[in-house]
């Protein structure tokens, strides 16, 4: 539950504030693909950022802990993130 409302704080955050408003809808799609995707689809989104290794990995890890979260969670989680997105306005 912890890292859902720390997720959605970082997303409020980066996607509410003026100057960064544009990132919203590529913010929005890092966190619906690290909520739902698998990790094999996942490892093909963050490619692009040619991330180290190490970074890979850790994300990794940590996925592997947002994926215990029940699906009808992180389906409210999207839901908010749906709302924020909306409330930029973009």
């Amino acid at each position: 539950m912890r890292l859902s409302v720390c997720l959605l704080l970082v997303t409020l955050a980066l996607c509410c504030y003026r100057a960064n408003a544009l990132a919203c809808p590529a913010l929005a799609s890092e966190i619906t693909g690290f909520l739902f995707l698998n990790d094999d689809l996942l490892k093909l989104q963050v490619a692009k950022f040619n991330p180290p290794p190490e970074a890979l990995a850790a994300k990794l890890q940590v996925k592997h802990c947002t994926d215990q979260i029940p699906l009808s969670d992180r389906l409210l989680i999207e839901k908010a993130l749906l709302k924020i997105v909306l409330k930029c306005g973009v």
